[in-house]
């Protein structure tokens, strides 16, 4: 038996309602997609449907069974059509989108280096700091930071974004430095609007988990509005990496509390389909997670 057509049939079958109409949409005839369905329930050791001359409806064994089979077919396609892009250059227009701040202060230079590998790649930018409607604003791909992805979503994981607490010298100068956690509740905390607004959660390094309540006179959307903030001695900000490690390094900014991580982020490319992808989004998902993996102030200080 042919497994894969059996399971192309089968899913055809219940996504068309009826014997007869998937077998239309697959170009054969009734009895063929009887006999697959009959060789799928032999191979499985179990009745898939429940067939009445109305209607059709899956027993306890076939939900179990599809979603399997939707799983293995899209990744046949998947491979298949990796191999169909094996040799195929990458071309032609790609819409990315990402926030502001993990746009012009990282994926910027990484697209810059994509299209000198890549130069038929036209790249189209679109920094947001709220998430959009892949298939309406026809997205190719969103680079995301978060730490519950919907599960519904298509996506790759890059990279973990982790972040610190830190101030600049002259704050810290005027109001002292914090020595334990809970003396941040005393400081004035730059605050972003989507992750922290009142509370930081922390852990030590003895796997202590802390939930630290914050206020603040500036909260932002974007990051890099935090990160000016700080610079300019306003307060004590928890910042990613990506955006503070420079300014660590040069002084601008002070590390605070290092024995006390922030909770970590995941860095994700997310799209709307695995079926048919284009040679182009397929590389540049490639180029981002060897990207991704290479960079050390995506990682912990």
């Amino acid at each position: 038996m042919d497994r894969l057509t059996a399971m192309r049939v089968f899913v055809s079958v219940v996504d068309e309602g009826s014997q007869s109409a998937a077998a239309h949409r697959l170009s054969l005839s009734r009895p063929v997609v009887s006999r697959y369905l009959a060789e799928l329930e032999e191979w499985a050791g179990a009745r898939l449907m429940h067939r009445t001359t109305r209607r059709l409806s899956l027993t306890a064994a076939g939900e179990q069974l599809l979603p399997r089979c939707r799983r293995m077919l899209e990744e046949m396609e998947e491979m298949q059509g990796a191999m169909r892009d094996t040799e195929a250059q990458p071309a032609g227009l790609l819409r990315i989108t990402s926030s502001t701040s993990f746009g012009q202060t990282y994926l910027a230079a990484a697209v810059a280096d994509y299209v000198k590998r890549y130069p038929a790649v036209h790249i189209d930018m679109v920094l947001l700091d709220h998430a959009v409607n892949l298939v309406e604003e026809r997205i190719d791909l969103a680079v995301r930071i978060s730490r519950d992805l919907d599960p519904n979503l298509i996506a790759r994981r890059f990279s973990s974004c982790t972040s610190v607490i830190c101030a600049a010298p002259d704050y810290l100068a005027q109001h002292g430095t914090p020595q334990r956690p809970q003396q941040l509740s005393l400081h004035n905390c730059l605050t972003h609007s989507f992750y922290g607004t009142s509370v930081w959660h922390l852990h030590g390094k003895s796997d202590e988990r802390l939930v630290i309540p914050v206020k603040g006179n500036i909260s932002a959307n974007d990051a890099t509005t935090l990160l000016q903030a700080a610079l300019a001695g306003a307060g004590i900000a928890q910042l990613p990496t990506f955006l503070a490690a420079p300014h660590l390094r040069n002084g601008s900014l002070q590390r605070l509390l290092p024995a006390y991580e922030p909770q970590s982020l995941s860095i994700y490319g997310v799209y709307s389909s695995r079926k048919h992808m284009p040679a182009t989004l397929r590389s540049m998902l490639d180029f981002l997670v060897e990207r991704f993996a290479n960079d050390p102030d995506l990682e912990k200080l």
